[in-house]
């Protein structure tokens, strides 16, 4: 019995035994076979990865010289990543070369088949990273969201003669440069809105753009902001520390390669020399043209135009049908009819005074109110300058018929921030909680909602209007023009502004930082230094000195004339710390830092 169990042992490890050599004979075979085989992949792979490399580096140079793609820098990261791991495969090759003669040891040729499935894994995934794909291609014009013209037949009249113009085909060429002014609000940005629009959709032009690039201007021309934005249409790398000269050389490359352009310049206040914003002269690129917008013939001709455009205010029906659009089904009551005609009328044809006065006077059915708004419009103290009294008192009158908690107040603030400066919702909501202007008596929530909610009464009101991105807020330049004025027109005591936003400052005077200052704004400037040196400023709640970014230091003794600041904005500067003086604020509620890259510590 113990002769079979034994018997019956030994047979089951022989016959594992056999099993295991024979497995072991099968796969050193299928070693040598897949061996074999490998190699020739991995030679196959490589051949691809070199092609791969080859044409991602002639890119990589190509948009060197040109500045064309934002993802250069990922291809970069890969050619440093191909180039080291090519290192190592030639080295496993001069391995597997010097040890040809041992390759049939077993164990030596288990090592190098591992180390050559690595490098197989390694290459395959090179392989695929390095399928860039190509850059986006632009679309001839993109679509502008704003009003139509269509049921205004003054405006109707300019964009036709805009596109007629646009339409030259005459050898001359002999409108390559076209201006489109007349008086602040009257739309002139709506009707070349309109007219870009109208070349996306028209077939009609017998030269059609091969590009169409829209930038805003703004009163205080910031070269490189406008770079920026055409460069963004063109998908040219243009980065903010990058000199003028230097992105205006890569633009300039990239619109000669254009056969036919459309640069809109919108909200032109001076002269702009096109060589250094990196436009190709017009006349040296048949078919090519220039419009630009602005308040001023003069700035019209100072650019040299060909031929000028006026905008005209509305006639008394076109006047009528937008002011009733905005002010709503209120205006064909019997009652309310021939005031709300007669308020029209007081907005003279403006299409941003209508839209306005309208958007204030929708859904009020009573006499009173109209009748009031009516007196107010005639009996406002009027600016200096015919555009100032028709414009600014009708707009006025809008800021003074907003009702609620400090909404009038939450309105002004907004005119601290730079021209066509798109706010974000977020952060102005922080600042006015920190101001006290919403009312903090429930939790932070119910504040922030709050917050919003005087938004959309501001935005309602045509007072405040979406921004260039999602989650922001901006005031039309007139709009804040006026509220500027009401601000600097009010009692000392009562607001007492200082706005210096965006208007080129390389320092602030001593002089303008009084003890009857309420709030100040600095921002968007190229300040470098700040006074250090004994002030009062007492008064003072909300100081703004974001955007300027080579300033650096704020001084110990700079900080301490602010005792009663509750808002302090430095973003976007390149300050490595604050001094001590900031803990003697006491009252301070909102210290916004956002993209202070080069800061380091904050006092104790």
């Amino acid at each position: 019995m113990e002769v079979q169990v034994l018997a019956s042992i030994l047979g089951a490890v022989v016959s594992e035994t056999g099993r295991l050599v024979c497995g072991c004979i099968s796969s050193t075979k299928k070693n040598t076979v897949m061996w074999k085989s490998n190699l020739r992949n991995l030679e196959k792979e490589r051949k691809k990865l070199m092609d791969l490399w080859s044409d991602a580096k002639s890119r990589s140079e190509s948009e060197d010289r040109d500045g064309t793609s934002p993802t250069n820098k990922v291809i970069k990261e890969w050619l440093t990543e191909v180039e080291e791991f090519l290192v190592l495969m030639e080295s496993f090759q001069a391995k597997v070369k010097a040890n040809e003669n041992k390759l049939c040891r077993f164990s030596l040729r288990i090592r190098f088949s591992r180390k050559l499935s690595k490098l197989l894994d390694k290459i395959e995934q090179l392989v695929k990273a390095g399928s860039f794909p190509d850059e986006p291609v632009n679309e001839p014009v993109e679509y502008i969201p704003g009003p139509s013209v269509e049921d205004q037949t003054t405006a109707s009249r300019a964009l036709d003669e805009l596109m007629k113009i646009l339409d030259d085909d005459d050898d001359d060429d002999k409108f390559r440069r076209i201006g489109v002014w007349g008086m602040g609000g009257v739309g002139k940005t709506t009707l070349v809105k309109n007219l870009n629009n109208k070349l996306k959709s028209n077939t009609s032009l017998k030269r059609p753009f091969s590009i169409v690039v829209w930038a805003t201007v703004s009163k205080e021309l910031d070269m490189k902001r406008v770079q920026m934005q055409i460069a963004e249409r063109l998908n040219v790398e243009v980065k903010m520390e990058e000199s003028i000269e230097r992105a205006a050389g890569r633009l300039f490359q990239r619109l000669k390669e254009e056969e036919r352009f459309l640069i809109i310049l919108d909200d032109v206040w001076e002269k702009i020399d096109l060589d250094c914003l990196g436009v190709p002269q017009p006349e040296l690129q048949k078919g090519s043209k220039i419009i630009l917008t602005s308040r001023f013939l003069e700035v019209c001709k100072a650019m040299m135009t060909d031929v000028e455009v006026k905008v005209s205010i509305l006639n008394g029906e076109e006047a009528w049908k937008l002011f009733s659009r905005n002010a709503g089904e209120v205006v064909s009551l019997e009652h309310i009819r021939p005031f709300a005609e007669a308020v029209a009328r007081e907005c003279c044809g403006l299409p941003l005074a209508l839209i306005t006065m309208g958007a204030a006077m929708r859904g009020k059915t009573m006499v009173k109110l109209w009748k009031h708004a009516f007196n107010e419009l005639r009996s406002s103290v009027p600016c200096v300058g015919g555009i100032k009294n028709q414009v600014y008192n009708p707009l006025k009158w809008s800021y003074d018929s907003l009702q609620g908690n400090n909404i009038k107040a939450c309105f002004l603030y907004c005119c601290l921030f730079a021209e066509d400066f798109s706010i974000e919702v977020s952060e102005l909501v922080r600042c006015w909680l920190a101001e006290g202007l919403i009312d903090e008596k429930h939790d932070f929530e119910n504040s922030v909602n709050n917050g919003i909610a005087v938004i959309e009464i501001l935005k309602d009101s045509c007072l405040l209007e979406d921004g260039d991105y999602e989650g922001t807020v901006k005031m039309h330049d007139v709009v804040r023009d006026v509220a500027i004025w009401i601000v600097s027109s009010s009692p000392e005591d009562e607001f007492n502004f200082i706005v210096r936003s965006g208007i080129g400052l390389s320092e602030i005077s001593e002089d303008e930082l009084s003890d009857s200052i309420g709030r100040a704004s600095f921002m968007n400037n190229k300040i470098n230094t700040l006074p250090d040196c004994e002030m009062q400023c007492y008064k003072a709640s909300t100081l703004l000195l974001q955007g300027n970014l080579p300033l650096e230091k704020v001084p110990e003794s700079f900080l301490q004339a602010f005792q009663a600041l509750r808002v302090l904005n430095i973003s976007g500067s390149r300050i490595q710390s604050l001094p001590p003086s900031l803990l003697q604020l006491g009252e301070l509620r909102a210290l916004l830092l956002r993209d202070c890259f080069f800061l380091e510590e904050l006092p104790l």
